[in-house]
């Protein structure tokens, strides 16, 4: 356990604060809460119940050169008006943390989460009590995206849990940027067959490995950090909760790997970008299914053609 750790602290807008975090988990960050709430994540975080510009605090291992990690932060923050060109540059408060025990007390951020009738995600310092019918599945702190309580992941569990209830659920299954593997891992516990799941960060493969073998779903779910194009064969239901840019990207690559009548969820797209997904797959052989929104978020349903 570290004794010694750097706090730095910025104010982000909203619509920064999902590029910030992952800039920063990339940088090294352990952890990362905005004010006094834990984001949706166990240490690479999406947004969740934000105010105007919440102040994001990150929690590094105190580095050999303070001065020199502050200036690459800097500058990888800079670099984001790349893609926000109204982002402005945030000050950086920058703190000295010695013996501080704040991990601990970020567990009471992680409530258990019920996902529709059957399925409830659980860190594993809670006892949760067996239930028949329940499905319980644990995750652990790590470098990765996801517990469930951010409203997209929600949104794409939610669909998975009324999917594997359908008359006709998916028997396999592709997800595009795992993170953390919740996603897969409610897919596979809910009833899907097999499930590849992939993302390009090799950490967040690292950790999506431990949380599918500390649930026993190894045999079930296949964690690769390859990038899509590698991935072979077609699968009944394609998981993409990514930034918007990625799924307009990938839109073909998306369609490609999809069975007839296979079903594809996008998320991670703000309502305000629905438009430009919904161009990108206009010409498509595929159908919007259903778009479902939560706080300033969406999820889009598609199903491709027969």
């Amino acid at each position: 356990m570290y004794k010694r750790w750097l706090e730095i602290r910025l104010s982000v807008n909203d619509s920064a604060v999902d590029l910030v975090s992952q800039i920063l988990a990339d940088l090294g960050s352990v952890g990362i809460i905005a004010g006094e709430q834990k984001l949706d994540t166990f240490i690479a975080p999406d947004p969740d119940l934000f105010h105007n510009a919440p102040v994001l605090r990150a929690f590094f291992p105190f580095p050999a050169d303070p001065t020199s990690f502050s200036d690459v932060v800097r500058q990888e923050l800079k670099a984001l008006q790349t893609f926000l060109p109204d982002f402005e540059l945030p000050d950086l408060e920058f703190h000295d943390l010695q013996n501080a025990d704040w991990a601990h007390d970020w567990r009471q951020h992680f409530p258990p989460l019920r996902i529709g009738q059957r399925l409830v995600v659980c860190p594993s310092w809670v006892e949760w009590p067996e239930e028949q019918g329940q499905i319980v599945l644990t995750l652990d702190p790590g470098q990765a995206f996801g517990t469930g309580t951010h409203a997209t992941t929600g949104l794409c569990l939610e669909q998975i849990a009324e999917l594997c209830d359908s008359p006709q659920p998916p028997a396999t299954a592709l997800d595009v940027g795992t993170g953390s593997a919740i996603l897969a891992m409610a897919a596979v516990a809910l009833g899907v067959e097999s499930v590849v799941a992939c993302d390009i960060d090799h950490q967040a493969c690292l950790v999506a490995l431990e949380n599918v073998r500390h649930n026993g779903l190894q045999t079930q779910i296949e964690v690769t950090d390859s990038p899509l194009e590698e991935i072979t064969g077609q699968f009944d239901l394609l998981l993409a909760n990514i930034l918007a840019a990625e799924n307009i990207r990938l839109a073909q690559p998306f369609i490609d790997r999809l069975n007839p009548n296979g079903i594809l969820l996008l998320s991670g797209i703000l309502a305000e970008q629905e438009s430009q997904v919904s161009e990108a797959y206009a010409a498509l052989p595929v159908d919007l299914v259903e778009v479902r929104h939560r706080e300033e978020w969406i999820c889009m349903v598609y199903r491709r053609h027969g």
